[in-house]
């Protein structure tokens, strides 16, 4: 139907308001209670206007549309009352904006501004009402308050939840929970809508909790913005909520090509940035819940995977680690041609190498590098990547004269460090990297009945100790400069490794390796010394201070470094290095080299598996651009379907601790390397996903667009 509005004619929608007709021709009416997502209620009467054959004004958000009305939005008399009503609303409002956290994207201040209502006539009273911090995750600071409503209907409305509604209180009608008990008791799911609907800034999110650096979306779903590969958590655990596991694998994989092993071994930063750590200090499970999908995974979503045509390019990647890996799977899928070169005899890198098998199997690499093998190929003749394993690669220039348009070079960090401390070179001192390799190939030394002290704090002198626990070792001490809270090893792994009988001594100096008594060259014993003060000082030089008193001497036969890890070769590679080994690489990965890319911890240092595949994506896109693609690398292996936006009523267990796995015995585990915790069960992974919080449902709110946007 067609209407006329300040003299221009409109088309509208059967069933339309007036308000609703006008904002889509453009034409801006003020409002505060409608939000575009939201039923208009026509409480906060700034949408008046003036409808030809009526004598009063009427609100536009209440009014339907009819054929051939004609509407004035600048009459006398509407704007008269608008202005009246803004006078009202500011009556009580801080006149401080300036301090509020929607300072320069306020709805009401944009809003008096277009009015023209003068701030002068507005300070006539307070309402000296005090902001509620008690809840986690949200404030309500209700001097901002206008009691549009708009929070209200959202939480009926959107979710579902009916949470808040207007509340009698000794301070007058406020927006609050049924008794004035906290949002937990009252069943939030604290998904945010009211603050994503709020006008005023009157509920807003924890104060700095909020990165300033970080996007808006980045802030608001921060598992995802927390995770190096940027996976949509949020999206993959609704498919597991809903049992739909081959869809949330699909969903892992649209940018890891690795979800088993990291459902394995993921240092999950995740679940670092996840709100439930605010909300009851357990974080949603992420890790658990991708290796709970990716085992249960049917492989349906290789239908729709990247398959562009065969380029003419080659590319060589040198390291089959997972930045190398991943590297290699994406340059295939847009076409070009990859040889992967690989120093030892198998593929994997430090998944396989570095990390013991009771993390991480050899049967889990193997059936995902498989899967990279068989999806890049596609339907081709010829593989698409071929990897050449027992091949070492000294200089990576000479590939580029091989024939290959493109080489990427990461080949991790699997040269252990040793401390050049007294007794270093004493028989029975050994390197992490070494160790754990050879106990990956079954050339391990014998432990049976050996004391070992491991010296380091981090995940990997964790997998050292229980390395060597399971190879028999009598004894089994952990020794760290560290203490403990600030210990970069996983509290998980220090409760399982002290199960198994490791014994941990933190905030420790090094202080010798002691031979043997009668002289034979051999281990036999470790000093260190408790620390009692550990800082850095004006020049940012770490400075010691010894307990007095504090030495202690451990008995030992055989001493393993876990102090760190660096690159090996790179020296005579040619291209230009920083701090020693590590290869200079800009943001995309370019080395000093062109033509030469570098990714993963070769360029960064020992970091973690999901931080070398985001690498290896960056590179994979540099790359495909050099080669002349669009760098697109992105690929949807799942239909996206928008989620519910009615979460309800937080249900029993939703404030619950994260379900835990079953685990076999520490007893039972303790000399042998199968695996230990078993995946989820259906019930357990449907429990814990839904404990997330949804937060990515705040970014599906509309925004609303203020008058100077029109």
């Amino acid at each position: 139907m067609k209407l006329t509005i300040n003299g221009a004619e409109v088309e509208a929608r059967e069933g339309q308001n007036v308000l609703e007709a006008a904002l889509d021709a453009g034409i801006y009416i003020p409002h505060l209670c409608k939000h575009p997502d939201l039923e208009a209620v026509g409480g906060c009467r700034l949408c008046m206007v003036e409808i030809e054959g009526q004598d009063e004004p009427v609100c536009a958000c209440k009014t339907q549309v009819a054929e051939g009305m004609a509407v004035n939005t600048t009459g006398e008399q509407a704007e008269r009352v608008r202005k009246l009503a803004m006078e009202l609303i500011l009556a009580t409002h801080p006149a401080d904006c300036t301090g509020c956290p929607k300072y320069g994207k306020c709805e009401l201040q944009s809003m008096y501004q277009y009015l023209g209502v003068s701030p002068a006539r507005w300070r006539t009273k307070s309402r000296p009402v005090a902001t509620d911090e008690s809840n986690p995750l949200i404030t309500h600071m209700f001097t901002r308050c206008i009691r549009c409503g708009r929070c209200v209907r959202a939480c009926r409305e959107l979710r579902g939840a009916g949470v808040l509604d207007y509340q009698r209180t000794e301070d007058g009608i406020r927006i609050g929970t049924d008794g004035s008990v906290s949002l937990q008791e009252a069943g939030c799911r604290f998904c945010g809508a009211c603050i994503e609907v709020c006008p005023t800034g009157s509920i807003v999110d924890t104060l700095n909790m909020f990165d300033e650096n970080k996007s808006y979306a980045d802030n608001v779903v921060p598992c995802r913005s927390g995770c190096p590969a940027h996976v949509d958590i949020p999206r993959y655990l609704r498919h597991i909520r809903n049992g739909e596991y081959t869809r949330a694998a699909a969903v892992v994989r649209e940018k890891v090509p690795f979800p088993e092993s990291l459902g394995d071994i993921c240092v999950h930063s995740c679940q670092d940035a996840c709100k439930r750590n605010e909300l009851n200090g357990t974080p949603v499970s992420v890790c658990r819940l991708k290796r709970a999908a990716a085992v249960r995974d049917t492989g349906d979503w290789k239908a729709n995977v990247r398959h562009e045509p065969l380029s003419g390019k080659k590319v060589a990647v040198v390291g089959a680690g997972p930045a190398g890996l991943t590297a290699a799977l994406y340059c295939a899928e847009k076409g070009h041609k990859v040889v992967v070169f690989e120093a030892n005899e198998k593929v994997g890198g430090q998944m396989r190498y570095g990390i013991p098998a009771y993390r991480l199997p050899d049967a889990t690499v193997d059936a995902e590098v498989a899967t990279i093998l068989e999806i890049a190929q596609g339907d081709d003749a010829e593989p698409r990547i071929e990897p050449r394993c027992g091949e070492r690669i000294a200089e990576p220039k000479a590939l580029l004269d091989q024939g290959f348009d493109a080489v990427l070079v990461a080949v991790g960090t699997h040269d252990g460090t040793v401390l050049p401390m007294p007794g270093h070179d004493l028989e029975g001192v050994l390197r992490n990297t070494d160790f754990l390799k050879a106990a990956r190939m079954g050339s391990a030394p014998d432990l049976t009945g050996k004391r070992v002290v491991v010296l380091g704090g981090g995940n990997v002198a964790y997998d050292c100790a229980r390395t060597a626990v399971r190879l028999g070792a009598a004894s089994v001490d952990v020794a760290c400069l560290e203490a403990q809270d600030a210990m970069t090893s996983t509290p998980e792994e220090r409760a399982e490794a002290a199960e198994e009988g490791v014994v941990l001594h933190d905030a420790y100096a090094f202080t010798s390796i002691n031979e043997t008594e009668d002289g034979s060259g051999k281990v036999g014993s470790m000093t260190i010394h408790k620390i009692e003060r550990f800082y850095f000082d004006e020049n940012h030089r770490a400075v010691t201070e010894l307990l007095d008193g504090g030495e202690k001497t451990i008995d030992a036969d055989c001493v393993i470094f876990a102090v760190g890890q660096k690159p090996e070769g790179t020296a005579q590679m040619g291209l230009e290095l920083t701090h020693g080994p590590y290869i200079v690489a800009d943001a995309e990965g370019k080395t000093s080299v062109e033509g030469i890319w570098s990714a993963g911890d070769c360029v960064t240092g020992t970091k973690s598996v999901i931080a070398a595949i985001a690498a290896g994506r960056t590179c994979a896109s540099a790359i495909d651009r050099a080669l002349g693609g669009d760098g697109d690398i992105d690929e949807e292996l799942t239909e996206h379907d928008a989620p519910e936006q009615w979460v309800g009523h937080a249900p029993e267990g939703f404030y619950d601790d994260a379900v835990q796995p079953e685990f076999v015995d520490a007893q039972m585990r303790k000399d042998n390397f199968d695996t230990f915790e078993c995946p989820y069960t259906d019930h357990e992974a449907a429990c814990e996903a839904s404990r997330c919080l949804q937060c990515d449902l705040r970014l599906t709110i509309s925004t609303p667009r203020l008058w100077n946007e029109y």
